[in-house]
């Protein structure tokens, strides 16, 4: 993908060498002044050094030179992997306040990404956001891009077994026993505790139930979605389990306990596998809720309009005497006194 050049103004804001700036540029000569000033530069403008040349755009590079005074053509024979860049990369850091990510710091970012963005965010590219944003504020030089994947993971990976645990703590042996039994024995309902499933051979677990989409507007319709919300409030589950947990991290845990087999959830550690199935059954009782009172609305609507169709019908069939002879005198008051009201004209 082509990079858009950058125009005057981009280069006078991000690659003008400052008062300070001059005076550390000053102390190098020939193509260490040129090749230390667009690193610092760079440093100052993302927070990181540029692994290699083609890092740097060109014109930046034309800009910087001209006030260094170093033709561009000489970057060329800068070495970026020898003793002189690091101790350029040295002289950039304490210049700026920086420092290399050491593992203590690893360590503390990411505790900070688990309590405070991961337990919100689970996106992993968002994270590394949050995560180079907090290195920032922290004057740390951002890791390496593997270092910086192993944080991230690490800190989404944390604040998952911090929610299990939280929302587990939370239930009663009695609902986590209730739970287990959804996902119990070989893809089937064990008929435990959980009950309210259907009877019989053909009978689909609880679990499988309560995954379904509600049917057409019917009686029937509405007694399987009140068997559906029996079965789910038959668990137990605190009304406040979710309260503090961000609404769509709750969702993103339903979907992944909707799209997952039983077989496939009972690998789950019984924390993460309580959690999941306890997010599904929160969410699908509000879902069950809103369906039933669509139902009856639908319901209602219904008989109203059956009914009124009834009335219109039996007001269309009733039989009147003489009614076609009405007709006529009614059309002719209609034409010989246009004007005038049926009470007063009485054609009949």
């Amino acid at each position: 993908m082509a990079r858009t050049p950058l125009d005057l103004d981009e280069l006078v804001e991000h690659w003008t060498l400052l008062k300070d700036e001059q005076g550390l540029v000053s102390g190098q000569r020939g193509v260490t002044r040129l090749g230390f000033a667009v690193l610092l530069k760079f440093y100052t403008q993302y927070g990181r050094f540029p692994r290699n040349r083609a890092e740097l755009p060109g014109e930046a590079v034309e800009f910087v030179a001209r006030q260094v005074q170093v033709p561009a053509s000489e970057l060329e024979s800068y070495d970026w992997t020898g003793r002189t860049v690091e101790f350029h990369r040295v002289q950039i850091r304490e210049h700026l306040g920086f420092r290399e990510c050491r593992f203590a710091d690893a360590e503390k970012l990411t505790a900070y990404l688990a309590g405070h963005v991961a337990d919100k965010e689970r996106r992993p590219e968002q994270v590394r956001v949050e995560l180079l944003a907090r290195c920032r504020e922290e004057s740390i030089e951002p890791p390496t891009a593997g270092r910086c994947d192993r944080i991230v993971a690490a800190s989404l990976r944390a604040a998952e077994e911090s929610l299990t645990a939280v929302i587990s703590s939370r239930l009663t042996v009695e609902s986590i026993e209730r739970i287990m039994a959804l996902v119990a024995g070989a893809d089937q309902d064990d008929a435990g505790p959980a009950g309210g499933g259907a009877e019989g051979e053909d009978a689909l677990p609880v679990l499988a139930k309560v995954k379904e989409a509600p049917g057409n507007v019917s009686l029937e319709t509405m007694l399987a979605e009140i068997g559906k919300l029996l079965a789910v409030r038959a668990i137990g589950l605190p009304r406040d389990l979710f309260i503090d947990v961000a609404p769509k991290v709750v969702a993103s845990r339903r979907a992944r306990a909707a799209v997952e087999s039983p077989s496939h959830l009972r690998t789950h550690p019984v924390p993460l596998r309580v959690t999941l199935l306890a997010a599904l059954l929160h969410e699908r009782e509000r879902e069950i809720t809103d369906t039933l009172v669509e139902l009856l609305i639908s319901t209602v609507h219904r008989i109203g309009a059956r009914a009124e169709k009834k009335v219109t019908e039996q007001l269309i069939n009733k039989k009147v005497s003489g009614k076609e002879n009405i007709l006529f005198k009614l059309a002719e008051a209609s034409l010989g006194t246009p004007e005038g009201r049926v009470r007063q004209v009485n054609p009949c």
